[in-house]
Formats: C-alpha cells, sequence, structure tokens
C-alpha cells in the first residue's frame, strides 16, 4: 500500500502478512480521496476509522494534515502495527483496540468522517447495525458522512441516511448522512 497524497505521498508501506485484513486497494482510496478532497480541508476534520485492518485509511488522513484520526480495531496486531507505524512516520494517530460495535456503543465524540471497512463477508443486517448505531450514538458532526465500504454484491440504498454510493473494481463506498 502507498500513501497517495500530504506530507508522505507516495511512501510505500508493507504490512506483516500475518495480519488478518484486506487492505483497501490503492486504485478506490485515491477515488475515494478526490471525492473527499472536494468536500472537506483536511485540516479541519476528526476521523474515526473503524475496523482500521493496516491502517491504510488512517495513515492518508494524517498525512494529509487531519485534525485528529482514531483508528479501532479489534486485533491487537492491527492496533500495533498501526501504532507503530504511526510513531515511525510521526504521524500522530490515536489508536483502540476494541470490538466495533462495542466500541460504538459506549464511545462519545463528533466526527466529520467516519470510514468503516468491516469484513466483506458482513451481513447486510451488520452493516445496518454499523449505519444505526453510528446515526443513534450522534457522532457526525453537522456536516458529516460516514463512508462504508463493503462488497459490490450488497446494497445498503435502503438504509436510512444513504446518499450515494460509489464503486471502484470489486469494491463500493456507501455514503451515509443526515444532510
Amino acid at each position: 500500500m502507498r500513501i497517495i497524497s500530504g506530507k508522505l505521498k507516495g511512501k510505500r508501506l508493507t504490512a506483516p502478512k500475518k495480519l488478518p485484513v484486506r487492505p483497501t486497494t490503492d486504485m478506490a482510496k485515491e477515488g475515494l480521496f478526490n471525492i473527499l478532497n472536494n468536500r472537506y480541508y483536511f485540516e479541519h476534520i476528526d476521523v474515526l476509522d473503524l475496523f482500521s485492518g493496516t491502517g491504510n485509511i488512517s495513515f492518508e488522513f494524517a498525512s494529509r494534515n487531519s485534525r485528529s484520526v482514531k483508528a479501532v480495531d479489534a486485533h491487537a496486531s492491527c492496533i500495533a502495527y498501526i501504532s507503530k507505524t504511526a510513531k515511525t512516520l510521526d504521524l500522530d494517530i490515536a489508536t483502540v483496540k476494541a470490538d466495533v460495535f462495542m466500541f460504538l456503543s459506549k464511545a462519545q465524540g463528533k466526527f466529520d468522517v467516519i470510514f468503516a471497512d468491516p469484513p466483506y463477508d458482513f451481513s447486510e443486517e451488520q452493516l445496518s447495525s454499523i449505519v444505526n448505531l453510528v446515526f443513534t450514538g450522534d457522532f457526525l458532526s453537522k456536516e458529516g458522512v460516514l463512508i462504508l465500504e463493503h462488497a459490490s454484491h450488497k446494497s445498503l440504498a435502503e438504509l436510512p441516511y444513504f446518499q450515494e454510493k460509489r464503486k471502484y473494481g470489486s469494491s463500493i463506498f456507501s455514503f451515509f448522512s443526515v444532510s
């Protein structure tokens, strides 16, 4: 994986092969950040990266000087990799080792962008639960967006707060917001 833009533009990162992850492809990540670049000044946003895995998305936001970046994952090895790499690269990323569902049921705070990349084998019910927890927990700022990455054979268009979807290869980014 590589960092596409920001102070570490072009930096290649190699995560350990043993991590239980499926990182967002560079092509999909570049498309996503082109969309976000037209909506936000990265220096003014707070980001929550759920199911953060390798930290691919967190590193991209931190490289672009986002105000704050919090990465949440249940796997200790993923959190250890993100923490170590962030420290080595001098990126300010707060890490939390937690089950995402438990985290969302107890956490507090507002975020401008919440990115969730759960396992592709999650059911539509599990994906719906993420959306419900984010909105019932009131985690989004006024202009905030939840972006849920999922397999292209699943449609989330019927869920509350759905705005649009973008397809990149076999990945879909579904966008949810109150505005």
